[in-house]
């Protein structure tokens, strides 16, 4: 495996875009501030794993084991596959897709630059004092697209404050998903866990991809609406089946905000997946105010209906890997 960083390409280099420079980076990407040819500004996400491949300031394509080859490719599948899949939705709570094209050995996401900060950054700037209202009526609307991701049969797999982004307008959208992440980290044993402690539901640590599901985002929106209230992730769910230390937020902040919210998100980290809400709309009455939380008929019928739709998601995904997609 690579020792060495990974170089991201220079300002000025052109693909059919002009790189500005690096916006983010982490151990499975780049992503770039970059022109179009009108001068557009755009972000551009590029495939480039740490542990598979490195580049160093020789050249553009990176330099990739033999080993490593057949990985590296499945990944880049991946994440080809996820792209074609978010250009399809249209969401304004969701990250626009522009644009997917090959290049210097990986592969490339276009998408549309927006103005604004994530939610880690507004936690960090109002650590302790944001609004109730405020939060519930953000990831209300922030559920929306999540909602769409989940009717077009997709799942995030990475949410958390840094992937949700508070535009300029204060409206929310999710970005920088993770379901090829994911995948990556299930079919290379090599690499390191590419989901976040704290945030990452304990389908997460499973050993089958079958045990994912709408489910696994909604205990991440669950841990982003607790990190709004600590200032910090809850205790990562690993350790959690292993010896459960987590406060309920309801302990923990009762008569500083309301005991619906607080027991909205109590739901939604419920370890067992069959007793957090069953679907983003239930999550989004209840943040509304429209129905009490951890009320979504409980017992053997909600029961079987969990089955049903872990079932529908475990079909879906045995497809989709034979078709060579991403969920």
């Amino acid at each position: 495996m690579p020792t060495q960083a990974n170089q991201p390409l220079p300002e000025g280099f052109k693909l059919d875009y002009s790189i500005l420079r690096v916006l983010s980076s982490g151990g499975f990407s780049f992503v770039y501030l970059a022109h179009d040819q009108n001068d557009i500004p755009v972000a551009i996400k590029e495939y480039l794993p740490s542990s598979l491949a490195l580049r160093t300031g020789s050249g553009p394509s990176p330099a990739v084991p033999d080993e490593n080859l057949p990985i590296f490719r499945y990944g880049m599948k991946c994440f080809f596959e996820e792209g074609r899949a978010l250009a399809r939705l249209s969401h304004p709570n969701v990250v626009r897709v522009l644009n997917f094209f090959r290049a210097n050995d990986t592969v490339y996401m276009v998408m549309r630059y927006e103005r604004g900060r994530t939610l880690q950054e507004h936690i960090q700037a109002h650590r302790g004092s944001l609004r109730e209202s405020w939060i519930r009526q953000t990831f209300a609307n922030l559920l929306n697209g999540l909602r769409e991701v989940h009717s077009n049969k997709l799942l995030h797999l990475d949410i958390k404050p840094g992937n949700i982004y508070i535009r300029n307008d204060g409206t929310a959208l999710l970005i920088d998903f993770g379901a090829a992440r994911q995948t990556l980290t299930e079919e290379g044993t090599r690499l390191p866990p590419m989901y976040t402690p704290g945030f990452a539901s304990p389908e997460h640590y499973a050993a089958h991809r079958n045990d994912l599901g709408p489910w696994s985002d909604i205990y991440s929106v669950g841990a982003s609406l607790y990190a709004c209230l600590a200032a910090a992730a809850p205790q990562p769910a690993d350790q959690r089946l292993a010896h459960d230390r987590f406060q309920p937020a309801r302990k923990a902040w009762s008569g500083k905000y309301s005991n619906e919210l607080l027991d909205t998100i109590d739901w939604c980290l419920r370890l067992d997946h069959l007793e957090r809400p069953q679907s983003v709309f239930a999550l989004q009455k209840a943040l509304l105010g429209e129905k009490k939380p951890g009320h979504t008929g409980e017992g053997p019928l909600a029961d079987r209906l969990g089955a049903r739709l872990k079932g529908a998601f475990a079909r879906f995904s045995k497809r989709d890997g034979e078709e060579g997609g991403s969920a």
